[in-house]
C-alpha cells in the first residue's frame, strides 16, 4: 500500500483567493456580528445555527432564526 504525501499548500494564494475580496470581508463581518449578538465570545467552541435553513427560506438577519449549538450538532445537521 502506497502512502500519499501531503500536498504543499500556498497560503498566500489561498488568502488572496478566499479572504481578501470585499464580499468575503462582508460575509465574515456578518458571521462575527451574529456570534456577538448570540452571546458567543472569542474562543467559544459553540456555533450559531439557523433553525430554518437558508436554503428553505430562512432569514439570515432575524435573531429568531438563530440558536447556539455545539459544533458537532451543527455539523450533523448539515449532512441530512
Amino acid at each position: 500500500m502506497r502512502i500519499k504525501k501531503p500536498k504543499v499548500r500556498n497560503y498566500t494564494m489561498e488568502y488572496a483567493r478566499d479572504h481578501a475580496s470585499a464580499k468575503a470581508k462582508k460575509d465574515r463581518a456578518a458571521r462575527n456580528t451574529a456570534r456577538r449578538q448570540s452571546g458567543l465570545g472569542v474562543g467559544n467552541p459553540k456555533e450559531v445555527d439557523h433553525i430554518k435553513p437558508l436554503s428553505k427560506g430562512g432569514s439570515r438577519t432575524a435573531k429568531s432564526n438563530r440558536r447556539v449549538v455545539s459544533r458537532s450538532t451543527n455539523r450533523k445537521k448539515g449532512r441530512k
